[in-house]
């Protein structure tokens, strides 16, 4: 019975002690988030944050906004539609993303289209090599 008792306030210490410890190291990771990251809804930046970071003109931002906006529209209906093989899905995204580009490349200067090149980099993985079939 002893042992039970001792066993039960060392388990309760324990895990007391893990509790506070997530908690405390959760506030530390909030309070040191890097400020270089774009405001983002759903997980992607938003236009707003775009603009700035690219320092748009105002004669840029609604031709700017209407390709981001057609792109973003295409992308979705594209995640809807199950008739594709995930193959042909991800053939047409980036058929998507590189018109988007272009349009875009237009839009820009050339310092802009860079920093946006930068930009969207590493937002998106890079596809998988073909896998080699024997012969």
């Amino acid at each position: 019975m002893k042992l039970n008792k001792m066993t039960v306030i060392a388990v309760l210490a324990l895990g007391s002690l893990l509790t506070l410890g997530t908690a405390l190291n959760a506030q530390d990771a909030t309070s040191n988030a890097p400020a270089a990251t774009l405001p983002a809804v759903r997980g992607r930046p938003n236009f707003e944050a775009i603009a700035k970071q690219l320092e748009l003109t105002d004669d840029q931002k609604p031709k700017a906004k209407a390709v981001i906006d057609a792109q973003q529209k295409q992308m979705r209906e594209l995640r809807g539609d199950t008739s594709l093989s995930q193959e042909d899905r991800r053939a047409k995204g980036k058929t998507i993303r590189d018109e988007a580009t272009a349009k875009l490349k237009e839009i820009l200067t050339p310092e802009q289209f860079a920093k946006y090149q930068k930009m969207t980099s590493g937002r998106r993985p890079a596809a998988p090599a073909p896998a080699a079939t024997p012969q």
